[in-house]
C-alpha cells in the first residue's frame, strides 16, 4: 500500500516509531484500544448531530459497529498477553487535528471538517498499522497478521469519510479543504515527539 497515493498523506511516520512501539506492545495495545473506542464514539456523535442525513446515518452505523468490533479484538489481544486494559490517555495528535474543525458558520462547513478530520485520523492509523504489520512479522507473527487485517479496514474508513463529505458538500470544496488539512496533519506529525506508548 502506497500511503501517499492511496491515503494522500503528505508525510510518512518517523521510521523509528515502529521499532519503539514494537518493544512496548502493552502500552501500544492499550492506546490502540482507546483509539478504536474514540473512533466509534466519533461516528455515534456524527449520527446524533446529523440524523437527517440518511446515507451518513447508514454508513456510520456500520462503521461504528466495525470500530467497536476492533475495540473488542484489541482487548482480546491484551487478554491473551495477561495485560490489563489500563486507563485512557490524551491523544495529542487528535486534539491538535480537531482544533482545526471550523466553528460557527454554515452547518455543512462544520460537517465537512469533521468528516475530513476523521478521514485523516483513519489514514494515519492505517499507515501505523502497516508499520506494525511489517515490523512484527518475525517478532510476533500473530499480532502482525492482526494489524494487516485492520490496516485494510482503516483504509476503507478513510475513503468512506471522504465520500460522505462529497455527498453533502461541493466536491471541489472537499478536495481543496482536504489538501489544507493534509498539510496541517503533516505539520502536526512532525511537531510531535516519537513516542513508544501512543498509536499516533
Amino acid at each position: 500500500m502506497k500511503e501517499k497515493t492511496i491515503l494522500k498523506l503528505k508525510l510518512n511516520s518517523d521510521p523509528r516509531w515502529a521499532d519503539l512501539a514494537s518493544k512496548n506492545l502493552e502500552e501500544i495495545l492499550v492506546d490502540h484500544a482507546y483509539c478504536e473506542q474514540k473512533a466509534a464514539s466519533t461516528g455515534i456523535s456524527l449520527i446524533v448531530h446529523y440524523p437527517e442525513k440518511e446515507r451518513l446515518v447508514d454508513e456510520l452505523t456500520a462503521l461504528v459497529a466495525e470500530e467497536w468490533e476492533h475495540f473488542d479484538r484489541v482487548v482480546k489481544e491484551l487478554r491473551k498477553r495477561n495485560l490489563p486494559l489500563g486507563r485512557p490517555r490524551r491523544d495529542e495528535y487528535v486534539v491538535q487535528l480537531m482544533a482545526h474543525v471550523r466553528k460557527g458558520g454554515p452547518r455543512e462547513r462544520q460537517l465537512l471538517d469533521q468528516l475530513l478530520v476523521s478521514s485523516l485520523i483513519e489514514a494515519r492509523s492505517c499507515e501505523r498499522f502497516k508499520l506494525l504489520w511489517l515490523h512484527l512479522q518475525d517478532r510476533d507473527p500473530e499480532l502482525s497478521q492482526f494489524y494487516y487485517e485492520l490496516m485494510a479496514s482503516e483504509a476503507g474508513h478513510f475513503v468512506s469519510y471522504v465520500d460522505l463529505a462529497k455527498e453533502y458538500c461541493d466536491s471541489a470544496e472537499v478536495d481543496a479543504r482536504l489538501q489544507e488539512l493534509l498539510k496541517i496533519e503533516g505539520e502536526i506529525v512532525v511537531s510531535l515527539p516519537v513516542r513508544d506508548d501512543r498509536m499516533h
